[in-house]
């Protein structure tokens, strides 16, 4: 039988070289759905045949890097640019999306006044996507060139002991927690809402980042100071997995509602989540803390990374500077 129903929706059933192919067509209606079939089985006949790729659409694609990504840190915000690109990209096929029409889509969205930063984290996952449909799963030829905005990365936007005082007592608990956390250690986002308690050791006041939750893909020892262990301990007993969570599940999204609203509280203007891992590097090295440690404390790849923060050293690098002056005495 070539077709029949689970539920409400249709499948195909279809022998292809004495294998048999299931599939589900998506939809309730049976004369769409035998017109799936109908396509799905022409399109094998001109694989074989033909020697011809299957016609894949944009969210044949974007269905399997999902089911293939589950993995993946920064899944939330790529659910966020595929809903935003389906009003662009929802009806094509791969072989349909050209240079020209993924820069078109990059200016409509520079055009909505977000940052190039932003626009780039799209344009990088569109370019994913892509290079999987290419060069793994073998749909299309090859991938369309796909141009990056220049981005200055020359932000650092830090905040004061005073201000992040104000900030921590004026945030909900849970966000509270964690922020004190990252102001504590460096850590970023992903790293400090997926700590699990089986990489914290209390008693050596020691964490570790694997190498697969990484940017670097390279594990990150953490020294955990005074303010560490507090938060730390008042995280104890409230979920048997992770150190982080509210209302007993974990937390994937800090940048809420209601960290925008306790930024606006106190009169915190332009400061991301991100920030608080620059005011953590600023505050280090005001105190004292050479590039070189900071660089392996906050697990940076390169050291180009940590020299944004060396003109905030100044006052460190000046009693170096007087070693050898020749008009110092004694």
């Amino acid at each position: 039988m070539a077709l029949y129903k689970r539920g409400n929706i249709w499948w195909i059933v279809i022998s292809h070289r004495g294998k048999r192919i299931q599939e589900t067509t998506g939809t309730a209606d049976k004369t769409a759905a035998q017109q799936y079939h109908d396509k799905f089985k022409a399109e094998l006949w001109k694989t074989e045949k033909l020697e011809e790729k299957p016609q894949r659409t944009w969210m044949d694609a974007v269905v399997k890097w999902f089911s293939e990504m589950q993995h993946k840190r920064s899944l939330y915000d790529d659910k966020l640019h595929i809903k935003w690109l389906d009003k662009y990209l929802d009806k094509l096929y791969l072989i349909e999306i050209t240079k020209q029409k993924v820069d078109d889509i990059a200016k409509a969205r520079e055009a909505e006044g977000v940052k190039p930063a932003t626009v780039n984290r799209m344009m990088a996952l569109v370019r994913a996507i892509l290079r999987k449909a290419a060069h793994e799963w073998e749909w299309i030829d090859k991938v369309p060139l796909v141009r990056m905005r220049k981005v200055e990365n020359k932000r650092i936007r830090w905040i004061t002991r005073e201000e992040a005082a104000k900030l921590l007592a004026t945030l909900p608990r849970h966000l509270s927690a964690m922020a004190a956390f990252s102001l504590a250690t460096g850590l970023r986002q992903a790293n400090v809402t997926g700590l699990r308690w089986q990489d914290v050791d209390l008693i050596r006041r020691h964490a570790l980042i694997h190498p697969d939750q990484a940017k670097t893909k390279k594990a990150i020892p953490v020294p955990l100071n005074e303010d560490a262990i507090a938060v730390l301990k008042s995280q104890m007993g409230k979920h048997n997995e992770y150190v982080f969570t509210y209302q007993g599940k974990r937390i994937v999204q800090c940048s809420t509602k209601a960290w925008r609203a306790a930024l606006k509280r106190v009169g915190i203007n332009n400061f991301r989540w991100h920030d608080l891992r620059h005011t953590w590097a600023s505050w280090h090295v005001q105190s004292g803390t050479s590039l070189q440690e900071l660089q392996v404390l906050g697990g940076w790849a390169s050291f180009d990374m940590v020299l944004r923060y060396a003109h905030l050293s100044s006052d460190h690098l000046r009693s170096a500077a007087e070693r050898i002056s020749l008009l110092k005495t004694g």
